[in-house]
């Protein structure tokens, strides 16, 4: 049985691109499922002109008639779903004029680029600003300052502190390059969340003396606060959303910073028990219009202070990534002299059988 003893929309709807069939006056014949959801409503029996204003499409169109066999026309559309950028690509398909017109959705793939471009250039301005400090106090060593022995000493401190910023930023864009790598598989452990905020406070307790916060760990919940999971993983979100806390989150003396837990028997968007973990300061909060952006990359508030306390831009995103790897959910609320609080919700074990 020849191909065209199929009705075309049966070929239609097997691409999962939007695609349409045009008569050759431009009536559109017949669209798949991708293409009404692309265009909110079924376009067929409508001029393609009235579907979709756009000249290069058209001009793609045109040039079929004039002999191409194919054409393609790159283009941005607004759809129910909001913006998007596609390639259509188009060709004959008869000798009456019919013409097929698929749409290649790349606006995945253009947000991926434009994430690569953005993080090369974090990167690279993160590190420009201690590799020149760096440079100008090599140079001033070996020359001005050679013999100059409180300039030498006060250089090589600073020079040091630049160096560990460095080695930090590195370090966290290594856990985070490990994080996304592991994304995708679920962790199968199962990690005490109460024994390890213990060991992450105590991890912290000379920061936290040094900077006069206190940490108060709250009790276990009645079910336990066991969940699966990495637990080296689950100690890096403990420990940066402990850090953020100290060095945020502080307020005025005295300043103490509480870690809690509860039992979710039913946590709707995890469909499940689940475990809550919650860190809050009684600092200066945060404005309202910060906390969508919160785990972005490099994303700061205040990116002079932050670099003054050794941030790195990173410490939330890696947070949010090990919380999406464990298929749970980071949950930020903070009112500006409120505080903040951060809980990481997962889910919850399942109780070990007995032998």
């Amino acid at each position: 049985m020849s191909p065209r003893a199929y009705p075309i929309a049966d070929f239609l709807e097997a691409s999962p691109w939007a695609g349409l069939c045009l008569a050759a006056d431009d009536r559109i014949l017949a669209a798949n499922a991708a293409a009404r959801a692309l265009f909110g409503s079924d376009p067929a029996g409508r001029p393609a002109i009235a579907v979709l204003r756009n000249p290069e499409f058209h001009a793609a169109l045109e040039a079929l008639d004039s002999g191409a066999p194919s054409g393609r026309a790159d283009l941005t559309i607004a759809a129910p779903g909001g913006r998007g950028h596609f390639i259509i690509h188009v060709t004959r398909l008869s000798a009456k004029g019919e013409r097929l017109a698929f749409f290649e959705d790349r606006t995945e793939l253009d947000q991926a680029a434009a994430i690569r471009r953005d993080f090369v250039a974090n990167v690279s301005h993160e590190l420009r600003t201690p590799l020149t400090a760096l440079s100008g106090f090599i140079e001033t060593l070996r020359g001005a300052a050679r013999d100059d022995s409180t300039a030498r000493e006060r250089f090589l401190s600073i020079m040091d502190r630049e160096a560990q910023r460095m080695m930090r930023l590195v370090s966290d864009l290594l856990s985070l390059s490990r994080v996304e790598a592991e994304e995708h598989r679920a962790p199968t452990q199962s990690v005490d969340l109460v024994a390890l905020a213990r060991r992450a406070g105590e991890t912290v307790r000379d920061q936290a003396d040094g900077a006069g916060v206190a940490l108060v760990l709250g009790p276990a919940p009645a079910g336990g606060a066991v969940v699966k999971g990495d637990a080296d993983q689950l100690l890096q979100v403990l420990l940066n959303l402990l850090e953020n806390a100290i060095k945020y989150g502080g307020g005025t003396a005295p300043a103490c910073i509480d870690v809690t837990f509860a039992a979710l028997p039913h946590e709707p968007k995890l469909r499940g028990p689940a475990v809550a973990l919650s860190v809050r300061d009684h600092g200066e909060g945060i404005d309202p219009l910060h906390l969508p952006r919160l785990t972005e990359r490099f994303y700061r508030i205040d990116g002079h202070r932050s670099r003054e306390q050794g941030g790195t831009g990173l410490g939330l995103a890696i947070v949010k990534h090990i919380v999406n790897r464990h298929r749970g959910r980071l949950k930020i609320t903070s009112e500006p002299g409120k505080g903040s609080e951060f809980m990481v919700i997962l889910p919850a074990a399942p109780p070990e059988r007995a032998g």
